[in-house]
Order: C-alpha cells, then structure tokens, then sequence
C-alpha cells in the first residue's frame, strides 16, 4: 500500500510466547511477540506500522509511547497471519541501542 497504516497491538509475555503452543522456545530475549487487539480489549500502548504484519512487513516499526518511539523492527511472522498460536515477531531495538548509536554515528 503506498498509505502507511497502523495496527493496534498488544505485546505477549515472552514465557507465553515460547509456549509449546506457540512458538516453542525459539523466542530469544531480543524478541518481542505481539497480537493485535481484539474487540473489548484494553487499548494497546503499542502500535505497528502496516495494513496487518503478516511476510513482507519486516522492517515495519514497532512504536509505543504517548510520544512515540520506536520499540522494536518487525522481523518474522508465520506463513499463515491468521494462526493465533504463531504470533508476529519484532526485533527489541532496545536491546540494540548502543549498537545503533554507534552504528549512526
């Protein structure tokens, strides 16, 4: 889509994450699972750029804040966006910072 989007979403705990239901252990601590909203939810305090982040979003950002920031870079997902117990993955950029920094420099 050439019109950026955003979805609401709302990060998973890593240890639910890691599930045997879910993706069983190959969720590292740089990782962050996420699920969008549904109806009746809290409202999310994250947001990630995309119509939804099925393949082909990587790189999106992963944003949160009432002053915006970007939390993490959307990294993988499963073949099928719709499989609940394989939630989107985004790369944590705050485990990353000191390596960006410098990286910008």
């Amino acid at each position: 889509s050439p019109t950026l989007q955003e979805l609401e979403v709302t990060v998973m705990d890593v240890r639910m994450c890691n599930n045997s239901r879910f993706w069983n252990g190959t969720i590292g601590p740089a990782m962050i699972c996420f699920q969008s909203q549904r109806r009746g939810s809290a409202p999310a305090k994250v947001r990630v750029w995309g119509v939804t982040p099925p393949q082909g979003d990587s790189g999106s950002p992963l944003v949160c804040g009432k002053r915006p920031k970007v939390a993490g870079v959307m990294s993988f997902s499963h073949k099928d966006p719709t499989d609940p117990f394989k939630p989107p993955v985004a790369t944590s950029t705050v485990k990353y910072k000191d390596w960006i920094k410098k990286t910008l420099r």
